[in-house]
C-alpha cells in the first residue's frame, strides 16, 4: 500500500507524493499567545503530532514548523489589561504553550517560528503584492484586493463567512473596496508595537505572517499545511491568495489537512464561546497528562470529538491497563517486531492516518496468545513511536 490522505483542496482521498523525495515539509498554524491553551488546541496539535510521527515512521524525512503569532490585536488588548509589554506577555504564553505540548507528548515540531522574527519577510511580501497591484492603501493600512484573485474560495468552496469560521480578525474599515478584503499591514497606533518600513511604520496583519514564514523556511511551494477546520475560511484562503499572487505558482500547498473540532456539550469548544477548559485546568484533575493524548487517539483527526470528564476517566483507565500490561512482561530475551501485526499497523496508518484503528490493533495484539510476550512487547513499543504514549 501507499499513504493516502484526504486533501481539503480536492475534497477527496489522494495518494501522497512529496514534492521532493528528500524532505516532506509540514506547516501547522500555531497559537496566538495571549492566553493558556485549551483542550481544543490540545486536540489539534496532538493529532498533527501523530501525523508527523506517522510520516517519520513510514520512512519520510519530515521538517515540521509551527508558527507562533506573537503580535496581534488580542495580545495587545490582554497586555494592556495586565499592564505589561505585549512582547513580555507573548513570551510568557509561548513558554506555557511549549510546556503544555511537551506534557501531552507533542514533541514532533522541529521549529516554533515567531512572527516577529520574520518582519522583514512580511514587509517584503506586502511590498511585492503592492507592486503587483494586488494590494491597496487606505487610512489604517494596506489591504489585499480579493476581487483580483480569481481563485479565492477554491479551498473552502465559498467566499463568504459562515458560523464556526475564525472571524475574530476580519478587518473592518468602510474604506475597503470589498467586504472580504483583509489587512496585510496595519499602520502604527499610539502605544502599540510597530516596525519601520517603506510601507509606513506599523505591524503585520494575521494572514501574512504564515506565508512570510513558510516562504522563508520552505520556499513558495511545499507539501502539507494543517490546522483546525475553522481556519479553512478565511485564514487559509487568504494564505493561498497571498502566496500564489506573489509567486505565480500553483498550488501554494499540495495537501491541506484539517482537524475536526473538540466539542463540549455538543458545541465547539472555543474561547469566543466561553465554554473552554484549559489544558492546565484538566491536568489538575488527572494523574497522567498522557491520558488526554490517549483520549484524542480514539478519534480520527478529521472528525469532531466530544469531551467529558467521564470519557477522560475511561481513557485514563485504559492507558493504565495498557501501561501495566507492557511493564509487567518480564522477558529475558529481546523480542522481534511481529511482521503480520506491523503490516496491519502500517495499513491503518496509510489509510488517511487512521490512528483509532491502529490503537485498536494494539489491544488485539495484547490479547493474542499466539504471539510471545517478548514479541508483543517489542511490537507494541515499536508502535508507540507513532502513538507516543510513553509505554
Amino acid at each position: 500500500m501507499t499513504l493516502k490522505l484526504y486533501n481539503t483542496l480536492s475534497g477527496q482521498l489522494e495518494e501522497f507524493k512529496p514534492i521532493s523525495p528528500s524532505e516532506v515539509r509540514l506547516f501547522v498554524c500555531g497559537p496566538t499567545v495571549y492566553d493558556l491553551d485549551h483542550l481544543g488546541h490540545a486536540k489539534t496539535y496532538t493529532q498533527f503530532d501523530l501525523i508527523a510521527r506517522t510520516l517519520r515512521y513510514l520512512g519520510y524525512n519530515v521538517r515540521y514548523i509551527q508558527n507562533i503569532t506573537d503580535i496581534d490585536d488580542k495580545i495587545i488588548v490582554r497586555a494592556r489589561e495586565k499592564n505589561v509589554e505585549p512582547s513580555i506577555l507573548a513570551r510568557e504564553y509561548e513558554k506555557y504553550h511549549v510546556e503544555d505540548m511537551e506534557k501531552l507528548g507533542n514533541t514532533s515540531v522541529d521549529k516554533y517560528a515567531r512572527a516577529t522574527d520574520y518582519i522583514s519577510q512580511i514587509i517584503s511580501q506586502v511590498e511585492r503584492l503592492v507592486a503587483k497591484d494586488m494590494a491597496y492603501k487606505i487610512s489604517d493600512g494596506y489591504y489585499f484586493d480579493v476581487s483580483k484573485f480569481s481563485d479565492y474560495g477554491k479551498l473552502s468552496g465559498r467566499n463568504s463567512l459562515k458560523p464556526g469560521d475564525a472571524i475574530s480578525r476580519i478587518d473592518e474599515n468602510p474604506e475597503k473596496r470589498n467586504p472580504r478584503d483583509f489587512c496585510l499591514w496595519k499602520f502604527k497606533k499610539e502605544n502599540e508595537p510597530s516596525w519601520p518600513s517603506s510601507l509606513g511604520e506599523g505591524r503585520p496583519g494575521w494572514h501574512i505572517e504564515d506565508t512570510a514564514i513558510t516562504e522563508a523556511e520552505f520556499g513558495p511551494q511545499y507539501d502539507m499545511h494543517g490546522g483546525a477546520m475553522d481556519l479553512i475560511f478565511p485564514h487559509h484562503e487568504a494564505e493561498i491568495a497571498q502566496m500564489e499572487s506573489i509567486s505565480g505558482r500553483k498550488p501554494f500547498v499540495k495537501y491541506w489537512l484539517h482537524a475536526g473540532f473538540l466539542n463540549i456539550q455538543s458545541e465547539k469548544m472555543s474561547k469566543s464561546l466561553g465554554n473552554f477548559l484549559t489544558i492546565r485546568q484538566v491536568l489538575e484533575q488527572i494523574v497522567s497528562p498522557i491520558s488526554i493524548r490517549y483520549l484524542f487517539l480514539l478519534s480520527h483527526y478529521r472528525t469532531p470529538a466530544n469531551f467529558s470528564f467521564e470519557a477522560l476517566e475511561a481513557a485514563e483507565n485504559a492507558l493504565g491497563k495498557l501501561s501495566k500490561a507492557v511493564s509487567t512482561w518480564q522477558v529475558d530475551t529481546a523480542g522481534i517486531v511481529d511482521k503480520a501485526y506491523k503490516a496491519k499497523f502500517v495499513e491503518k496508518l496509510e489509510n488517511d492516518f487512521n490512528i483509532p484503528q491502529a490503537l485498536a490493533l494494539v489491544w488485539t495484539l495484547l490479547k493474542d496468545k499466539e504471539v510471545t510476550p517478548e514479541n508483543k512487547k517489542t511490537t507494541i513499543l515499536d508502535f508507540d513511536k507513532v502513538l507516543g504514549l510513553g509505554l
